[in-house]
């Protein structure tokens, strides 16, 4: 990565940190800020929807703020472009997408789909819905998602967009009216493509604004996907409770917002960029100032290279030159940490979330639909994810002695609450164990998400973001295969409970005895300095730096890092 020029901060020029060029830094930020927004929740049916949490972040000056710096100084942000013609239409377009998010998750009925299928309408089996229905939404995603992902980039979002809404469209139909298992199959079939389809919005919003709007786009993006998941959950309760309105007429009403959503995607407009396979040189009329910087990913020259001309071979392409980088930073051990927890507890969190809906039928098998309160436990369980996301970012402690410790705390809490869903009959003790098992996995998203992040470049963000992704989704499939399936053990619902109590109570043990003997090392090498004041979130190698002191040309370059605004670890 040499696009770099050299930045002067503070007094008396002095030279601080390199910094990316406006193009490139562009770019890099659209693939940070996507999969920042995305990862987190890639692969997951939760039956509300939501999008997990990107990290919260304050003013990158704020010493105490949750800032995406790693050990370099990223980029500066470039200043916010003055109100005009051009920047009320990129806002137009923006409330325009989230208002599109935002109606695309208007699906009323998702809460009570569950029950719909075991009722009398559909009449399915709990076996069938169990071991031949569901584990067919592990297996489409993990076909689906890279496909998606390459297309979403080549079509220009809006081609994808609209095979989202087509794919809501094709669930409901199916639900509707189809009567054998093969249909619900390939229900949940259309179901992975709408979820993998997610990352067009996400990244399609960020072809719209310039790079100082990232941040705040971001942020309007998850509110709106946030805010239509809480409203659609409460607005299917209440219909269900007060308005005793069944579940087929819920499903039809979901199909009306879904449909509406999808006639909102022919009005967007087709961005003329993209991040890899749509760099050329855009229309100047019709290209936003977000697309005009050339995104120069493959002229990335490796050392001794000579500009303008092509890597000799792939191992000097960017991709091997990444894949270089990212053999190196993995020597970090709190990366390795975080992305482990990344892998295995979103694998076993997902299979919760798929499974959950089953049990409380199980637990709570009434055929007074107005008894049913699936929509409010997503919402108030979506609720408490965002709080428990948001108050991640003012959680002051050392991670990089604690984090395994901390870790090994929150599994130990979600095995017991696992257990519990297993154990009780009464269905708000299970409601509130899932919704205390989802704000318990949303605490640490942020968490892990900085702490992945603060020691990489963007590129290898998105890389590692979506290497750690696509893991957890290889290991919940094969779970999903051994454990759900027919073809596999075929366990009924609440066995799967067990097992899935045993897996995180198995991860809780691996957390403990990687705790203890992080903590018999530091004892042995006698590291007895005191270690610094607890800071909010600083990345693994600003901690490292702060416990072993620091280097002696760090300490000539710290008034010019202050006077950068990165914060003095």
């Amino acid at each position: 990565m040499q696009l770099l020029s050299a930045v002067t901060c503070g007094g008396g020029g002095t030279r601080c940190a390199p910094s990316p060029s406006l193009p490139e830094a562009s770019r890099r930020g659209a693939l940070w800020a996507v999969w920042s927004l995305l990862a987190p929740s890639s692969g997951g049916r939760e039956r509300s929807g939501t999008a997990s949490p990107s990290v919260s972040c304050r003013a990158v000056g704020d010493p105490g703020s949750m800032a995406l710096s790693g050990p370099e100084v990223e980029k500066q942000v470039p200043a916010e472009p003055r109100p005009g013609r051009k920047l009320q239409s990129w806002w137009s377009l923006v409330f325009c997408l989230c208002f599109y998010g935002f109606m695309a998750q208007m699906r009323p009925g998702e809460s009570f789909i569950t029950p719909y299928l075991l009722g009398p309408e559909k009449n399915f089996t709990e076996t069938q819905v169990t071991n031949e229905i569901t584990p067919v939404l592990s297996y489409s995603y993990l076909a689906v998602l890279v496909p998606t992902f390459l297309l979403t980039d080549y079509l220009r979002y809006k081609p994808v967009l609209q095979l989202q809404g087509l794919s809501y469209v094709s669930v409901w139909l199916l639900l509707l009216f189809g009567t054998s298992v093969l249909h619900m199959q390939f229900m949940e079939f259309f179901f992975s493509i709408a979820v993998a389809a997610r990352i067009a919005y996400s990244s399609y919003i960020f072809s719209l604004v310039p790079p100082a709007c990232y941040q705040r786009v971001a942020g309007y993006s998850r509110a709106s996907v946030l805010l239509g998941v809480f409203t659609s959950s409460v607005l299917g309760q209440l219909l269900v409770t007060m308005g005793r309105v069944p579940f087929s007429t819920l499903n039809y009403i979901s199909l009306a917002f879904l449909t509406f959503s999808l006639v909102l995607t022919l009005f967007l407009k087709r961005p003329k960029r993209s991040l890899f396979f749509n760099r050329g040189a855009p229309a100047c009329a019709g290209a936003s100032p977000s697309e005009l910087g050339p995104m120069n990913l493959d002229q990335v020259q490796p050392t001794g290279g000579k500009p303008g001309r092509p890597p000799a071979s792939w191992r000097d392409s960017a991709l091997a030159h990444m894949l270089r980088e990212l053999g190196h930073t993995a020597r970090l051990p709190q990366l390795r940490l975080w992305s482990l927890w990344w892998v295995f507890n979103s694998a076993g969190y997902y299979l919760i979330v798929y499974y959950v809906h089953i049990l409380w039928n199980v637990v709570n098998p009434t055929t007074d639909t107005t008894r049913v309160y699936n929509g409010g436990a997503d919402a108030a369980s979506t609720l408490l994810g965002a709080i428990t996301s948001f108050a991640a970012g003012f959680v002051k402690i050392r991670w990089v002695p604690w984090a395994k410790l901390i870790i090994a705390v929150v599994t130990a809490l979600q095995a017991g609450l696992i257990f519990l869903m297993y154990k009780t009959s009464n269905i708000w003790l299970c409601y509130s164990a899932f919704a205390l098992f989802r704000g318990s996995y949303q605490f640490l998203v942020p968490i892990a998400t900085f702490q992945i992040a603060s020691s990489l470049s963007q590129e290898l963000r998105a890389l590692v973001f979506g290497v750690n992704t696509f893991l957890a989704t290889v290991l919940k499939t094969a779970i999903t295969l051994v454990v759900s399936d027919k073809r596999g053990l075929g366990l009924p619902v609440h066995s799967q409970f067990l097992i899935y109590f045993v897996y995180f109570l198995v991860l809780f043990v691996a957390y403990v005895l990687a705790a203890l003997l992080a903590g018999l090392r530091h004892f042995r090498q006698g590291r007895h300095q005191p270690l610094p004041p607890a800071q909010e979130l600083m990345s693994p190698v600003q901690e490292q730096a702060a416990q072993d002191g620091p280097a002696p040309e760090d300490v000539m370059c710290r008034p010019a890092l202050l006077a950068c605004g990165r914060p003095d670890s």
